[in-house]
């Protein structure tokens, strides 16, 4: 893991010194770092930035750090709480995400978690939610009775769909049904509210009229906040039902983290919707101005 990586240099040598002159330290911003697998890797071919594996070693590593810098773990609705207000008492705080409900959860980063005294929030597709343990992309999924043990301990749970579809793909009555079942499922399972949803594979971010969509029904099936695959920490501005994450892996060094969780990283979000406006007028669709549409208010939810 010693490759060079050009946006980790522009990161730690360009972006990160610029901030740091350029913009108040002050600025809340909170980072919502995404996990998916803790275990080895079995990916050789995929770049690091795609990786979803994280070594228990640089896990527990990530996680020492977040500690020893008295980062608090909160939740997304916590995350809405703290922005609506703009106040965080001087404390610094992070939100530990896991997407897909893999097994590893429980067997590797929970002991972790635990020990540190720190909390998370786990994204269900439900369908691959059993009473023993069944596959998902070739990984072992969380049992209910593990995951009413850890939802016991402290463990929050979303929504990650049913299925896990492509939701850009279904019609609306299918979308609404990934949706309402999927929280319909883990709230009968826990007899507590599901108040996050999380996004499966790539935030259409740049096809607006999908995500005005997707927003509707979020807000029509009961969920309070939402998660994405957009890069980014998390400011004040940002969408509630969308939220900006840091993905995390086993390619990410303590340096690198820590550029991560303070928004130095946050630059190449802009370069990956620019490529996507570009492939959106190449393929011959209207691109909109869209500058109005991201300004609105972080607490309308609109």
């Amino acid at each position: 893991m010693s490759d060079f990586r050009a946006d980790r240099f522009a990161s730690l040598y360009f972006v990160r010194p610029f901030r740091h002159l350029m913009f108040r330290r002050n600025q809340l911003r909170i980072p919502i770092l995404m996990y998916h697998s803790i275990s080895e890797s079995s990916q050789t071919s995929v770049h690091p930035y795609f990786a979803v594996e994280t070594s228990p070693r640089v896990f527990a590593a990530q996680m020492e750090f977040l500690h020893d810098n008295h980062y608090c773990t909160i939740s997304p609705a916590d995350v809405i709480a703290l922005l609506s207000t703009g106040q965080t008492d001087g404390k610094k705080y992070v939100v530990i995400t896991f997407d897909d409900g893999y097994r590893d959860f429980y067997t590797q980063a929970f002991p972790i978690l635990n020990k540190l005294g720190m909390t998370a929030t786990v994204y269900l597709p439900t369908a691959f939610i059993k009473q023993k343990s069944a596959p998902f992309k070739g990984k072992e999924c969380l049992t209910w009775a593990e995951v009413r043990e850890l939802h016991n301990a402290g463990i929050e749970f979303g929504s990650h769909t049913v299925n896990h579809p492509t939701l850009t793909g279904l019609c609306h009555a299918e979308l609404e049904r990934e949706l309402r079942r999927s929280k319909d499922k883990i709230e009968n399972e826990l007899s507590c509210a599901v108040q996050s949803f999380a996004y499966p594979y790539a935030f259409p971010e740049q096809d607006r009229e999908f995500v005005h969509r997707l927003r509707d029904l979020l807000m029509a099936t009961g969920y309070n906040n939402g998660v994405s695959t957009i890069l980014g920490t998390v400011q004040s501005l940002d969408e509630r039902y969308f939220l900006k994450r840091v993905p995390a892996n086993s390619w990410d060094d303590v340096k690198f983290f820590e550029a991560k969780i303070e928004g130095n990283y946050d630059w190449l979000h802009n370069v990956q919707y620019l490529k996507k406006l570009i492939r959106q007028r190449l393929a011959g669709v209207p691109v909109r101005n869209l500058a109005a549409d991201q300004a609105k208010s972080f607490g309308t939810g609109h």
